[in-house]
C-alpha cells in the first residue's frame, strides 16, 4: 500500500518501522523541523526524520501547512500531496494541525473507500482527547488504557473509531515507559488492520465520556504537600520525564524520579526520616523517595543523595 506518513517523536517512529518492515511503500514522510537540543543546542532531526533518511524516504519537515500563514508554502505542500495518489494518509504523534486538504489527500481505504487519513491515537477514545493522552492517564489514576486507530476529521480527536486495544496501568508505569509500550501495540494494530484495508470499517466516538488530555507545562512540575501521597506519587509517574516533579530545599529545585506511598503523619512537606531515602509528610500518608536528582547533577539513588545534601527531621520543605 502507499502511505504517506506524518509524525514526530519515538512513538510515531515505533510505527512508521513497522510500516516499512510489512512492506508498505512509504512515499513521503511529514516531520517537525529540527529542533535545538542537548547541552549544545545542536539542530537535531526528530526520530521520525532519521528513520526515514536511513531508508532512503523523502522528508520535509513545513513550519506550517496552514493557507493561512503561508499560502503559496502550504499551498505547495498541498498540490505535492495530491500528486502522490496515496492510499492512506497514516499519523502519529506528528504536533501540526492538518488542514481538511491534507486531511483529503490520499485515495482513501476501507469498506466505503473513505478512510483516507489514520490516527494513531494514544488512549481510548473519547476518553483523553488531545495533546498529553498518555501523562494524563497515569496522573488521573487510570486503571486502563489503549490504542484507538481512529479516522481522522478536523476536530481535536473527534473522529470515528476503526480499531482499539486495551492495556492495563502498570503501578510502576512512567509516562515514558507506557509510551513505549503503546508505541509498540499501536503499530501492532494499525499493521494488523492494513492487512484487510477493504474490510475496514468504523463507528462513531461515544458522546458520554469525553475528556481532554491538556499539553504538559513546566509550571505543573512544582509538588503540592497537601495533596494525599497517592495522588502526588502518580503525578511523579505522569511527568516522567517531562516536566518532571520538584520541591525546594532552601530555593534549590530537587527533583523526584521515583517515590512510593508509605505510612506517616506530619505537617505537609515535613520530613519524617532521612535515612537511606526520605519519607516526606503528605497531606494524607507520606511519600517515600528513592531517586532524585539536584541541578546540574546526574539522577542519584536516596542514600548517596542525602550525603550530599542532608536532611533534617522536622524541616518542611516546600
Amino acid at each position: 500500500m502507499k502511505i504517506i506518513f506524518a509524525g514526530t517523536p519515538d512513538f510515531a517512529a515505533v510505527a512508521l518501522k513497522h510500516l516499512i518492515d510489512a512492506g508498505h511503500d512509504i512515499a513521503l514522510v511529514l516531520s517537525q523541523p529540527d529542533r535545538r537540543s542537548g547541552r549544545g543546542m545542536k539542530l537535531t532531526p526528530s526520530p521520525v526524520k532519521v528513520l526515514a533518511e536511513e531508508n532512503n524516504i523523502p522528508v520535509i519537515t513545513p513550519l506550517t501547512l496552514s493557507l493561512k500563514r503561508d499560502p503559496e508554502g502550504a499551498a505547495r505542500i498541498h498540490k505535492e500531496l495530491k500528486a502522490i495518489e496515496a492510499d492512506l494518509l497514516v499519523v502519529a504523534a506528528y504536533g501540526l494541525i492538518l488542514p481538511q486538504a491534507v486531511l483529503d489527500c490520499a485515495k482513501g481505504i476501507g469498506k466505503k473507500g473513505d478512510i483516507k487519513a489514520i490516527n494513531i491515537h494514544g488512549s481510548l477514545l473519547p476518553r483523553w482527547r488531545g495533546a498529553a493522552p498518555v501523562a494524563r492517564c497515569i496522573e488521573a489514576g487510570d486503571a486502563e488504557t489503549g490504542v484507538t486507530l481512529m479516522k481522522m476529521e478536523l476536530g481535536l480527536d473527534t473522529g470515528p473509531m476503526i480499531r482499539i486495544v486495551r492495556m492495563p496501568i502498570l503501578p510502576t508505569d512512567t509516562a515514558d515507559v507506557l509510551m513505549n509500550r503503546l508505541a509498540v501495540e499501536g503499530a501492532k494494530l494499525l499493521v494488523e488492520a492494513l492487512k484487510t484495508p477493504d474490510e475496514l470499517d468504523w463507528v462513531a466516538q461515544p458522546e458520554e465520556g469525553v475528556t481532554y488530555a491538556e499539553k504538559l507545562q513546566k509550571t505543573e512540575a512544582n509538588i503540592d504537600w497537601t495533596q494525599p501521597a497517592s495522588v502526588i506519587e502518580q503525578k511523579i509517574r505522569a511527568f516522567s520525564p517531562f516536566p518532571g516533579t520538584l520541591f525546594h530545599k532552601n530555593d534549590v529545585p530537587v527533583k523526584i524520579w521515583e517515590a512510593h506511598v508509605t505510612e506517616g503523619e506530619g505537617r505537609p512537606g515535613e520530613i519524617l526520616d532521612a535515612h537511606d531515602g526520605l519519607t516526606i509528610a503528605c497531606g494524607e500518608g507520606a511519600l517515600r523517595v528513592t531517586k532524585l536528582q539536584r541541578p546540574g547533577k546526574p539522577r542519584m539513588d536516596a542514600h548517596p543523595f542525602l550525603q550530599s545534601m542532608p536532611f533534617v527531621v522536622g524541616e518542611e520543605i516546600k
